[in-house]
């Protein structure tokens, strides 16, 4: 682990074996106390979290930028819900990135997503289109950057400037190549912290986090609105009469793709043990 003084210097740190045995490793974001002998140093402390992730494993964000494309690769759209409700269970806010625009205008993830409420920048990497206002979004702020492999994010981060390296993608794969492998913050001179991290290509459904099915519906921002006003007060918004999810989804008021991604993971969740829930 790399742990900065604050000052931008970097000390190698080794964690304390204690850690090991309470199932906590330092994550990046962490802020930590370490004691140092030279350039080597020891992690003593792990200050409390205000939020954690397993995959990526990454903590303290102030807010999850997940990157997609209407071009090759095209993302699915549940890629994106599946990383943005393990975002919402911890109420960690996210900002979509529609990159490759100067290719594919990629307006129906906008639509679909500004119409969810989030925030959306369509961006292209190869013009500078939108990055500018991307970089506005997330000033001052510890944000994590994630996408399907192949979608620019890499290529994002260097107009952010940061010299990440990039990958071609793979037009008969349809996804990136000699991208990023690990999990690393980068600071800019103007207080924001971004986390780059591996793409959707390197994780695996089973190692991603456990939402309670309980707890689903409040992992999607735009179900809030008809929440407690559904007949039975244990719906699972999925086939119930007098549902008010369901009724907002036939007038219009969400995004089918949405409730479609929501119904695939409550299926998920359904298999979840109490015991199983646990943070890193």
């Amino acid at each position: 682990y790399d742990a900065d003084r604050g000052n931008g210097t970097l000390t190698q740190c080794r964690a304390r074996g204690r850690f090991r045995k309470e199932r906590m490793s330092p994550l990046d974001g962490d802020w930590v106390r370490f004691s140092a002998s030279g350039a080597q140093g020891m992690v003593e402390e792990i200050e409390p979290r205000r939020n954690s992730f397993i995959r990526p494993a990454v903590s303290n964000l102030d807010a999850l930028v997940v990157l997609a494309s209407g071009a090759n690769p095209v993302t699915d759209p549940f890629l994106i819900d599946r990383v943005a409700a393990i975002a919402g269970n911890q109420n960690v806010p996210v900002v979509l990135c529609v990159n490759k625009t100067d290719l594919e205008s990629g307006e129906s993830l906008t639509h679909i997503y500004r119409h969810a409420g989030f925030p959306v920048f369509p961006t292209s990497a190869a013009s500078g289109e939108g990055v500018a206002a991307l970089h506005e979004a997330v000033r001052g702020k510890t944000v994590a950057f994630t996408g399907n492999s192949g979608v620019g994010k890499s290529s994002i981060l260097n107009c952010l400037g940061f010299s990440v390296e990039t990958g071609e993608v793979s037009e008969k794969l349809g996804r990136g190549r000699h991208t990023t492998r690990h999990v690393e913050l980068f600071p800019l001179a103007d207080g924001t912290c971004v986390i780059d991290t591996p793409g959707f290509s390197s994780f695996d459904t089973e190692q991603m986090e456990l939402i309670l099915k309980e707890n689903l519906q409040y992992a999607f921002p735009d179900f809030a609105p008809y929440l407690g006003r559904c007949r039975y007060h244990d719906c699972a918004h999925l086939s119930e009469p007098g549902c008010a999810v369901l009724e907002a989804l036939a007038a219009g008021g969400l995004g089918p793709t949405r409730h479609a991604s929501y119904a695939r993971l409550y299926e998920a969740a359904k298999e979840i043990r109490l015991w199983e829930h646990k943070q890193p």
